[in-house]
């Protein structure tokens, strides 16, 4: 006879809600903030923010994000004041996609 499953949604948003995902989620973000930091473009020699992009990354978590608040969520961003424009672009200045590329390593 095969085995049955009855999923509980009760017992899924306690998973969800766990340490256990919580952990796994900051250790991913933890490996993508590494990524990041390692292909962050830094500026040439004259530049006075130089480094600071690089040196701005940071990792937040809690148990209560995503769209509902019922789930463990971690994530990755940048303080830099100019940081949106080293991911998206602007007209005089190429996209570098740094947080888009170090999220598609997917945090292994």
């Amino acid at each position: 006879m095969p085995a049955r499953f009855k999923m509980s949604k009760r017992g899924v948003g306690q998973l969800l809600r766990s340490d256990m995902v919580l952990a796994e989620m900051v250790r991913r973000a933890h490996v993508i903030k590494s990524t990041a930091e390692s292909i962050a473009p830094v500026g040439g020699p004259g530049d006075p923010h130089r480094g600071l992009y690089k040196a701005s990354f940071y990792v937040r978590s809690n148990r209560r994000g995503g769209r509902r608040r019922d789930r463990a969520v971690a994530v990755v961003g940048n303080t830099a004041p100019y940081g949106a424009h080293v991911e998206y672009g602007t007209e005089k200045v190429r996209a570098q996609h740094v947080l888009l590329r170090a999220a598609q390593s997917g945090g292994r």
